[in-house]
């Protein structure tokens, strides 16, 4: 009996060490992933949420912008709110050096980065001037910002509009320009940002 209770008592703390050995090998996997990545360069920009950079995307963190291919406002007051919020971003690039951390991606692999530029975060001034949404996280979290555009009625809170992540439902491939994945194919087999070469 003493046998096997000592055999238990062995099993038992063997079972114990693996699950602990188990258990440290993927606390060690998951800070790896989460590691934070430092970029900066010569950003361009694809749209009102996403930049590149030697022929990869990056993700604004914590904000959704009208696609590229999205109006605001309905009748006469119609505007294309997509194309604004991309120009708006290459102004705000524009002024000075550009440096970005992240970790984690989205669905599409892009790193997810929170950016600044003269002193200011762009996610939050994308927000702030109602060319983005806040589209909240556990690390980021800009409805201070919107909610500050939406008094002011600033860019999108300036009449009606679609929800970026409504619009993408309702128009499919439409949300990324039709043929987006083409140029993206394209970019990738000779070496150059597709996207940015033929919308500029």
């Amino acid at each position: 009996m003493i046998y096997v209770r000592n055999m238990l008592i062995i099993l038992r703390n063997g079972v114990t060490t693996v699950a602990f050995v188990i258990l440290g090998a993927l606390i060690v996997a998951k800070l790896d992933v989460r590691q934070t990545q430092r970029l900066d360069g010569q950003f361009r920009v694809s749209d009102g949420d996403t930049l590149a950079l030697n022929g990869a995307r990056y993700r604004l963190q914590g904000i959704d912008a009208p696609e590229r291919m999205q109006t605001c406002g309905v009748n006469e007051a119609q505007w294309r709110c997509g194309e604004a919020a991309r120009e708006v971003l290459k102004s705000l690039v524009a002024r000075g050096k550009v440096t970005c951390e992240g970790r984690g991606t989205d669905k599409y692999g892009r790193l997810l980065v929170i950016c600044r530029v003269d002193g200011r975060i762009l996610n939050a001034e994308m927000v702030r001037l109602g060319m983005a949404i806040a589209y909240g996280g556990p690390d980021v979290d800009y409805r201070d910002e919107e909610a500050e555009a939406r008094a002011a009625q600033r860019g999108v809170w300036s009449g009606d509009f679609d929800r970026p992540q409504d619009w993408r439902r309702m128009n499919g491939s439409m949300a990324e320009g039709g043929f987006a994945w083409l140029r993206d194919v394209v970019g990738r087999l000779f070496g150059f940002d597709a996207g940015e070469e033929w919308e500029d």
